[in-house]
C-alpha cells in the first residue's frame, strides 16, 4: 500500500520524461529468471535504457505533449503472511474494480505481487490473457526494498533479484503468458542499492507522479479529487485492487474514468506511455 508519495532517488533523466496489464503481444523478452512465455506475441514491449553504470532504469511518467494521454496502473498488494487471513474470507481481490474497468473499456497495467498471483491464479491468468491489461511484476513478497518503508519488512539485498524472479514463476504457474519486464517497487521505495540489485533482469522500474489516495481510504469523493486534480498528460496513476485495504477504487474509477474522457483523456496502458518517452523495443 501507498499512502503518500515517497521518491527517495531519481536516477535516470531521460530528458524531460522519467515515468508505467497483458496486452497481446514475437515473442516477449522475458526478465532474465523468469520462465518463457507460453504464446507467441507480436511485438516487445518498450524498456529504458539502462541509467548510469547499468543501473535499472526508472519510468514516472510520459511526455508532457498536447496529446492527452494517462495509464491508470493497479497495484495487487498481497505477502505471504496473509495467506491466513485470505484463507479465513480476506480479500485482497477486487473482480468488481476489473469488470468496471472491462465495461468501461479502460486499458490498464495490473502490478501483481507473486504471492497474489498464487492465491487468486484464474484471476490472474483471466488479467494476463486479456488484451486490455498488462500484468507487471510487484515482487513476490511484498517486503520493502529499503528500510523504513512504511513500516513493511525488508528484504535483504542479496535476496531482492530472487524476489523478483520468483514473481515471475508464480505468474507462469498460474498461467499468465507474457508478463511485462516491468517492476514497482513495494511502497514505492528505492534507492541506488535496490536498482544495482536488480540490474541485468533486463527490467524498467516503474514509479508515477499521482498518489489517488485509495489506499484505506473511505471516502470515495476525495480520492476522485485527488486524481482529478494530479492528472496531466503523460501521467501515471498508482491505485490499488484489492477489496479489503482500498475499497472505494471501484467506485473512484467510475467516476474519474468518464470525467477524464470528458477532459479530453485517452487512456493506455504504461508500455505506450515508455514507448513515446523513447523506450527501445
Amino acid at each position: 500500500m501507498i499512502p503518500r508519495v515517497r521518491r527517495i532517488v531519481a536516477v535516470c533523466a531521460l530528458g524531460a520524461a522519467l515515468t508505467a496489464c497483458g496486452g497481446a503481444g514475437g515473442q516477449r523478452p522475458a526478465p532474465a529468471g523468469s520462465p518463457a512465455p507460453t504464446s507467441p506475441t507480436p511485438t516487445r514491449p518498450p524498456l529504458l535504457a539502462p541509467g548510469p553504470g547499468g543501473l535499472t532504469p526508472v519510468f514516472e511518467h510520459g511526455p508532457r505533449t498536447p496529446d492527452k494521454v494517462v495509464a491508470l496502473t493497479f497495484d495487487a498488494d498481497m505477502t505471504a503472511d496473509q495467506g491466513p487471513r485470505a484463507a479465513s474470507g480476506e480479500h485482497f481481490d477486487n473482480p468488481g474494480l476489473i469488470g468496471a474497468l472491462r465495461a468501461l473499456k479502460v486499458p490498464a497495467t495490473v502490478f501483481m505481487t507473486g504471492r497474489w498471483a498464487e492465491q487468486y491464479p484464474a484471476q490472474a491468468r483471466s488479467l494476463g490473457r486479456d488484451p486490455q491489461f498488462e500484468v507487471a511484476n510487484h515482487s513476490w513478497s511484498h517486503y520493502a526494498f529499503t528500510d523504513d518503508c512504511y513500516g513493511l519488512p525488508t528484504v535483504a539485498a542479496d535476496r531482492m533479484r530472487a524476489d523478483v524472479q520468483r514473481a515471475y514463476a508464480s505468474f507462469r504457474r498460474a498461467g499468465v503468458p507474457n508478463p511485462m519486464p516491468y517492476f514497482r517497487f513495494p511502497g514505492g521505495c528505492y534507492d541506488r542499492r535496490a536498482l544495482r540489485a536488480l540490474n541485468g533482469l533486463g527490467v524498467t522500474a516503474v514509479q508515477w507522479d499521482v498518489v489517488s489516495g485509495d489506499a484505506f481510504a473511505t471516502d470515495a469523493d476525495a480520492v476522485v479529487r485527488q486524481v482529478l486534480d494530479g492528472v496531466k498528460p503523460g501521467s501515471v496513476v498508482v491505485m490499488h485492487c484489492t477489496r479489503s485495504a482500498a475499497p472505494t477504487t471501484e467506485r473512484v474509477v467510475r467516476t474519474v474514468v468518464p470525467e477524464l474522457r470528458g477532459r479530453g483523456y485517452r487512456f493506455v496502458k504504461v508500455s505506450e506511455l515508455i514507448g513515446r518517452s523513447g523506450g527501445h523495443r
